[in-house]
């Protein structure tokens, strides 16, 4: 059975949660995991860059000089790729949908792989929160410092429930590398790039059934 340390907003230990090992048992094929991320990067691409070629700028038809006796080149168009301003050789274009459909149970599998490395790791750690009236970004600085996480990469996960949590949000949106998101909306890049996770307590019930166990 893993246990996760529980702080308060100050940084001390107010005690543990613990998560069956059942729960943390989920393993991912590597290729797989590979797969997964990667598609989750090609899928927030927008391929909507568009240039324009030489049958498409807007320019005149006449011969920028004299066919013969000038000495250079002939020349049929200013709208040619080597002039200023002409079109462009081989330019982008929006392409056909490119997304990369992702099954459902391969997802699942990734994401709870991914938490369970977070947590056999001892990366994950557990705040008993008490709402914030206002934001206070020094007070949530000073709990990453006391938990030495300052610096770090860290992931704040918030359960979907009634409770308000914009004021930790603005806490946190000033801090650098530090991300919030609800539990139920984190992907498997976001557990990629971050170094900790710390769950708000209200939320490790939606951590146990994203983990395949009942709230």
């Amino acid at each position: 059975m893993a246990t996760l340390k529980k702080y308060d907003l100050s940084g001390k230990s107010v005690g543990d949660v613990s998560i069956d090992d059942e729960l943390l048992a989920a393993q991912a094929n590597p290729q797989m995991l590979k797969d997964y991320l990667i598609a989750l990067r090609a899928n927030q691409r927008q391929w909507s860059a568009s240039t324009q070629g030489r049958s498409e700028v807007n320019h005149s038809t006449k011969k920028p000089y004299a066919q013969k006796g000038t000495g250079n080149a002939r020349q049929g168009f200013l709208g040619a790729p080597q002039f200023r301003g002409g079109g462009r050789v081989h330019a982008p274009k929006p392409k056909f949908d490119q997304h990369i459909r992702i099954n459902r149970k391969e997802r699942q599998l990734a994401i709870r792989n991914l938490f369970g490395d977070k947590i056999r790791e001892n990366c994950a750690h557990v705040l008993e929160y008490t709402s914030l009236k206002e934001p206070e970004t020094k007070k949530l600085a000073n709990f990453l410092k006391a938990l030495n996480l300052s610096g770090k990469r860290v992931l704040f996960l918030a359960d979907q429930g009634d409770t308000d949590f914009t004021s930790l949000s603005k806490s946190l949106r000033n801090i650098p590398k530090v991300e919030f998101i609800h539990l139920p909306s984190v992907s498997g890049y976001d557990l990629a790039l971050c170094n900790q996770l710390v769950i708000l307590e209200s939320a490790i019930g939606d951590l146990k059934e994203t983990l395949g166990g009942t709230k």
